[in-house]
């Protein structure tokens, strides 16, 4: 068309922003997303192609337009995103060593894994961490560094998932402004969250992830009901579930609970990127407790001889004395809501010439473990944790730092030759268990131990793995053979070795 002999301009329209689309998508509905949002433009921008991404996928499996709305009810974002971030959080007690002896390229980080009988659908997953993390204040943190601890802060933003392409448990970036202190991968059918320690333990993380893929599961459209093994993910937040549950303890008189002495470790060159391979062992639970029965032992003392002649085996010292550390969790002392740090440890040590045989050492470790991990030893430890927080309050971190990494790193880890920290049972829904194969459970690596182990079991499987920190097989490979020997079949899974 031409006006006056010259061609008209070509109207054009901006197209249509995520925000206004999911807006619009949710006119007609009795809430009003946009209120739900108040974030910075640029989270706020991400929140919403989350929205979008998530209907795109309804809509291509054909679900009607109601009953994406009912799945992706703005509601569930609470007023999370609606509030500024005016909150903190105090480390606890356990936590206040970790960001103290991190150095270059080496933190405390472990993962809990929920392995689903399909393959993760990420759109989902990222709407299932926007709805989950309103539950988990005391997550949604960045850390910072006061004048004399650090602690946690409050950060409002869109909390990412991703695909995961790098070895396991690798540093967090925290040193960004609103940086946060856990990741969420996925992998396949695999779903992964990865904590710094100073947020959680073991217990801790594997309510949050239960309950993040329980959400996962009901925006795929499955019934999973809310009981005492999952929350409520729409309840507000008990102040017990983040307190700081050290305090609890009284003053108790004997040992301060910290002593110790170097030990042997397993030979192997340490690895540049640590770490440097995971191994897996799966393991039938009732053939595994058959076999702990005839030993005389639980399983975790019969794990801990497996390891402990696996151990001999792995060093070339033919004299010296190991000890494996074994993480106890305080709430089965003193019962407590907290999803924080909640642990503590005792060491089971034996010289080598002591160590020849599964049914010889069963005893012997079962016998450490009920003299070593009564209350009475476990209450002495704890309050000396408070005491000694307590002593170091008003020193100033630029001092206490240095001095935290030199004990950290040539002290703390250089007493135990590796570590056994077994979560025990993993629980679920009646309604979840049809959906999800497998739990894991790994830890990151440490300063100078060679390995770390953890153990997890779920339904009639056992998971125990071996995060490696050196190219030497020497260890794993004996625990494969002791395993046979005893009759325990297992499936080898893991990760290839990753030279750096």
């Amino acid at each position: 068309m031409k006006q006056n002999g010259a061609a008209m301009p070509r109207l054009s329209f901006a197209p249509q922003t995520s925000e206004e689309r999911v807006i619009k998508y949710f006119r007609d509905s009795d809430d009003n997303i946009a209120q739900h949002v108040r974030l910075n433009a640029v989270q706020r921008k991400l929140l919403f192609d989350d929205f979008c991404r998530a209907m795109e996928y309804y809509e291509e499996q054909g679900l009607p337009k109601e009953e994406i709305v009912k799945r992706l009810n703005p509601e569930k974002l609470g007023g999370f995103y609606a509030r500024p971030a005016n909150s903190w959080y105090p480390l606890d007690n356990a936590a206040k060593i970790y960001p103290l002896s991190m150095t270059r390229g080496k933190m405390s980080v472990f993962r809990v894994s929920a392995y689903l009988t399909e393959a993760v659908v990420p759109e989902l997953l990222q709407m299932a961490l926007n709805f989950t993390i309103k539950r988990f204040p005391v997550f949604a943190t960045t850390l910072k560094r006061g004048f004399f601890w650090h602690y946690l802060d409050s950060t409002k933003r869109r909390f990412v998932v991703r695909q995961e392409t790098n070895v396991p448990c690798q540093p967090i970036r925290i040193s960004m402004s609103g940086s946060q202190s856990f990741r969420v991968l996925y992998y396949e059918n695999r779903i992964s969250v990865e904590f710094f320690h100073v947020l959680s333990d073991g217990t801790g993380a594997m309510i949050f992830l239960e309950i993040f893929v329980a959400e996962y599961l009901r925006l795929l459209g499955h019934d999973i009901e809310n009981d005492g093994d999952v929350w409520d993910i729409q309840a507000i937040p008990d102040p017990s579930e983040h307190e700081n549950s050290f305090m609890r303890a009284e003053k108790v008189s004997g040992s301060d609970g910290f002593t110790g002495k170097m030990v042997t470790q397993m030979s192997g060159r340490m690895a540049a990127v640590r770490p440097c391979q995971i191994v897996s062992f799966e393991m039938n639970v009732p053939k595994l407790k058959e076999a702990a029965h005839r030993a005389g032992g639980t399983i975790t003392a019969y794990m801990l001889a497996l390891m402990f002649l696996s151990a001999k085996d792995a060093t070339e010292e033919r004299s010296g004395h190991l000890q494996i550390q074994v993480p106890v969790n305080m709430r089965k002392y003193h019962p407590s809501n907290t999803i924080r740090n909640f642990s503590l440890y005792f060491g089971v040590d034996f010289d080598l010439e002591e160590i020849h045989s599964i049914e010889q050492m069963v005893p012997l470790i079962t016998q450490q473990m009920q003299e070593k991990s009564t209350q009475e030893k476990m209450d002495e430890m704890m309050y000396t944790t408070v005491k000694l927080v307590r002593s170091l309050r008003f020193v100033p971190l630029r001092i206490k730092r240095p001095v935290a990494q030199i004990v950290y790193g040539f002290l703390g880890d250089s007493t135990n030759t590796t570590t056994l920290s077994n979560l025990g049972v993993a629980k679920v829904p009646e309604s979840m268990k049809p959906f999800v194969t497998k739990m894991e459970f790994l830890l990151g690596p440490s300063t100078v131990n060679r390995v770390g182990c953890s153990m997890v079991s779920y339904g009639d499987t056992a998971v125990f793995s071996v995060s490696k920190n050196t190219g030497d097989p020497t260890f794993e490979e004996r625990i494969y053979r002791l395993l046979q020997e005893e009759g325990i079949d297992c499936t080898v899974t893991g990760s290839e070795y990753y030279e750096g």
